[in-house]
């Protein structure tokens, strides 16, 4: 699932059954869209653009490109050699990214055409984000590395090592943090471009992060994890602020969950989407 604010907008992919796209304001179900003719491919990733005016879908080895105003496709892509691990998309859907299993990340230019492949990683690629120009790519990899580069020239501008591998990567869309955490109990603030540790996340054990989101001023981080957790970090010094759990999935007996999007939608109120298959509002306290 993907939630995109800006246009008060989700999009969900129950198995099966296609993308379903929701209209949040009027709570009714705004597109159905397929990867094939039947419905039936299984797509496992959703981001929309910063905007929310596009949707970038992904299973195993295609991605596709909706437009929101009509709901029309605007390309497919195949990645015949390698399974697709995390995708990510740029303003205007300008630049995609794609992070691969096989350690590649592809740039692609929509305007141009114009194709990169980062060969700066050893090992499956966990998580990619993008700057909202499509300029600069994070990439976190099970190679211990997050890699800040440059999609014009495919140079690394910043690395961050982890002990462990990196699973989730984020980036402000002022440029002013990067956010890097792993599967045991590193998480990192990062002051951009300086690449300077602004905070290290208070954790009080192991936890994977699923979703991660900076808020519009900065001043806090957001994630959901696999556990049903919802956290807001301050990014002055790395606390935890307030935290949620979502409903748990019916068709889990342990009472699990996955969070699979969370976003700010006011100064005061956030949105989740998680694997139980529902949308829930949440207040933040002052």
């Amino acid at each position: 699932a993907s939630i995109a604010p800006a246009a008060q907008l989700s999009a969900t992919a129950p198995l099966s059954r296609g993308i379903e796209v929701w209209d949040l304001t009027q709570q009714h179900a705004k597109y159905l869209l397929h990867h094939d003719n039947k419905g039936q491919s299984l797509v496992h990733l959703l981001q929309f653009s910063p905007d929310g005016k596009f949707l970038l879908s992904a299973d195993q080895q295609s991605i596709a490109l909706w437009r929101m105003a009509d709901g029309k496709n605007l390309g497919f892509w195949s990645i015949p050699n390698g399974l697709i691990r995390d995708i990510a998309l740029s303003a205007d859907a300008k630049h995609l990214v794609v992070g691969q299993h096989d350690g590649k990340v592809l740039h692609i230019n929509l305007n141009s055409g114009r194709r990169l492949e980062f060969l700066g990683h050893s090992e499956s690629i966990n998580s990619v984000a993008v700057s909202a120009n499509g300029r600069y790519v994070l990439s976190g990899s099970s190679d211990l590395h997050a890699h800040l580069w440059d999609s014009q020239s495919g140079q690394i501008v910043r690395s961050f090592v982890h002990p462990t591998r990196v699973t989730k990567v984020a980036l402000d869309a002022q440029g002013r943090f990067a956010f890097t955490a792993d599967s045991q109990q590193q998480a990192t603030i990062w002051q951009l471009p300086s690449g300077t540790v602004a905070q290290q996340l208070d954790l009080d054990r192991g936890r994977i992060f699923t979703s991660a989101r900076f808020s519009d001023d900065g001043t806090l981080l957001i994630t959901g994890g696999a556990s049903r957790q919802v956290t807001l970090w301050r990014t002055s010094d790395g606390k935890i602020q307030q935290q949620f759990l979502v409903s748990p999935t019916k068709a889990d007996r342990t009472g699990g969950g996955v969070v699979y999007d969370a976003v700010f939608i006011a100064p005061n109120r956030i949105l989740t989407e998680s694997s139980a298959g529902l949308a829930e509002y949440w207040d933040i306290k002052p």
